[in-house]
């Protein structure tokens, strides 16, 4: 069983929620495990979460479709009541901001289908992720949103490891420098299989399994 404990430092008032150890990730080892569950699930802190999140923000990029992945479509919905609320700007005709959650293909790839690709087209779309933390899913958002004609408004997190993505800046709550100690290792360079340590779970954006 791992421990997940409050961060003590606090941004707003929701804290971050981490736990130590060897955690393994689709594409690293990891030293700790950010436990988003509650922003992404409980009302209350959605909306604390993304009024702190907006206030990162400046209002004079557009933004008109928010991209949710990682499960964070209630807080994204919270993010585009907050983004309504402070003035930003839309330029679809709708005057409203879409709020939508990605498909991915066998691939592993995001496609968008014929439905919902006018909510991507010629429109500026924010990402919206629990964590960036190698920046390697960002990535990928990046391309699909370009590949279906689509304009990168920004990409958004609870918590980044990283400062931009694809040359677009990472906003966040909560950083790396909340967690100096934070490291991500490539599997074949980790520090913690060289000197034999087990893994404690695996780990992505829905939550932990414990090997």
């Amino acid at each position: 069983m791992i421990e997940i404990k409050d961060l003590p430092i606090l941004h707003g008032k929701v804290p971050l929620r981490v736990a130590t150890g060897h955690f393994a990730t689709n594409h690293s080892h990891i030293n700790y495990y950010i436990d988003i569950t509650y922003q992404k699930t409980r009302l209350s802190e959605a909306k604390e979460s993304a009024h702190q999140l907006v206030s990162h923000f400046v209002n004079n990029t557009p933004v008109d479709t928010i991209l949710c992945l990682d499960g964070t479509a209630v807080l994204g919905t919270c993010v585009a009541e907050e983004l309504t609320k402070s003035g930003f700007r839309t330029i679809n005709q709708h005057q409203s901001i879409y709020v939508l959650e990605p498909e991915y293909n066998a691939n592993s790839q995001i496609i968008f289908r014929d439905n919902v690709q006018p909510m991507i087209c010629n429109k500026h779309v924010l990402i919206l992720m629990a964590s960036v933390t190698t920046g390697f899913t960002a990535k990928r958002s990046v391309e699909a949103i370009e590949y279906y004609g689509g304009h990168v408004a920004g990409i958004a997190a609870i918590y980044r490891a990283v400062d931009e993505v694809a040359g677009y800046p990472v906003r966040s709550n909560y950083s790396v420098k909340d967690l100096p100690d934070y490291a991500s290792y490539d599997y074949h360079d980790c520090p913690y299989c060289k000197r034999g340590r087990k893994i404690d779970a695996l780990v992505n954006s829905f939550g932990y399994s414990i090997l």
